[in-house]
């Protein structure tokens, strides 16, 4: 079976630099992570040595970012070393002067967390009110500021039959993309899944109504990460490799440095404080691991295999206990 190419470095690092935050989403993966920050010197001479690894960019993350008050010093140090500095922000503490200091600081690319085109429905979800108004005001001042903007925004029972609505909600709001995330069952996500996750069937509802409408709209990148669309004939936005990214395209480091495949995969691989960022893409046995997974159960005799290669292997091993089984959103039954 053909697999790809191992890259030098990860193109992208995904980093969780604190697990504070001012919300209470219901699909939360962080909020019960009971990781430290790391100071903001170490946490320089760690950006360094990613830097130094030759890895081309860098996603803040969280927990909300902003709650860390050495943000704009920390990212100003990554942008200096020639990484392309970006965050997912949920934008209540965006203003328009804090989008002018994230510009200046050296933020490429902000995304704002939105899971609904109607207000009610995003305050509810995210457990704030008045998020809403502040996250469609965080693009503007973001616009003004002249840093890209994305939308994300968590597909799951609240907003699956939404599609069209988002998408001219994004457009109206001036966004380069709109993100449309696969339901994670990590933390909170997993607890709530039986509230908020779609059924297989759904799964395949969704993705051909946001696959027709991606085809038909101009002006706007409308992104799907679900490996497990290759059975609809579509490819995700990773294109560049075949089933998930993690660990091929990208890291996730956690706010005490640990490195972990992806966010929503817990297993620790090294730590970037003790550890070379180079030694543990190129020796993890975990990461070898997921780069080369071995087909079960119905993916056996599945044409598709080998484009989706299981779908998510987050979802597959936070409910399946294994990174080989069939990603449990898949709708492709046996007999197919």
């Amino acid at each position: 079976m053909k697999t790809d190419r191992l890259l030098g470095a990860p193109i992208t690092i995904n980093w969780a630099i604190t697990n504070r935050c001012d919300f209470k989403c219901d699909h939360c993966y962080s909020r019960d992570d009971p990781s430290e920050e790391l100071e903001q010197q170490v946490l320089v001479e760690c950006i360094n040595k990613v830097a130094d690894a030759k890895v081309l960019s860098i996603n803040f993350g969280g927990g909300e970012p902003l709650l860390r008050k050495d943000l704009l010093d920390i990212a100003k140090s990554a942008s200096e070393r020639g990484l392309r500095v970006s965050m997912n922000s949920n934008g209540f503490l965006i203003t328009g002067e804090k989008a002018r200091e994230l510009k200046s600081a050296g933020f490429a690319k902000v995304g704002i967390s939105i899971d609904s085109h109607n207000a009610g429905v995003h305050d509810e979800f995210r457990g704030v009110k008045g998020s809403h108004e502040k996250a469609v005001k965080a693009l503007l001042y973001l616009n003004e500021a002249g840093i890209e903007t994305s939308i994300s925004t968590v597909i799951c029972r609240i907003n699956n039959r939404d599609v069209k609505s988002l998408i001219d909600f994004a457009v109206q709001n001036r966004v380069r993309h709109l993100n449309f995330h696969n339901f994670k069952c990590s933390g909170l996500g997993y607890s709530n899944k039986d509230r908020l996750d779609l059924s297989a069937r759904e799964w395949k509802e969704f993705y051909l109504k946001a696959i027709e409408a991606r085809q038909k709209t101009e002006g706007i990148i409308i992104s799907l990460d679900d490996p497990i669309i290759a059975s609809l004939g579509s490819k995700s936005s990773h294109s560049m490799v075949k089933g998930s990214v993690c660990g091929k395209l990208s890291l996730n480091i956690k706010s005490n440095g640990d490195i972990t495949p992806c966010g929503f995969i817990p297993t620790v691989i090294g730590n970037i404080i003790k550890d070379e960022l180079k030694d543990v893409w190129f020796k993890s046995e975990v990461l070898e691991k997921m780069r080369h997974k071995q087909p079960k159960g119905k993916c056996v005799k599945c044409g598709s295999y080998a484009d989706c290669l299981g779908g998510c292997t987050a979802r597959a091993l936070a409910l399946t206990g294994d990174i080989n089984n069939p990603d449990p959103h898949c709708w492709v039954n046996d007999r197919e």
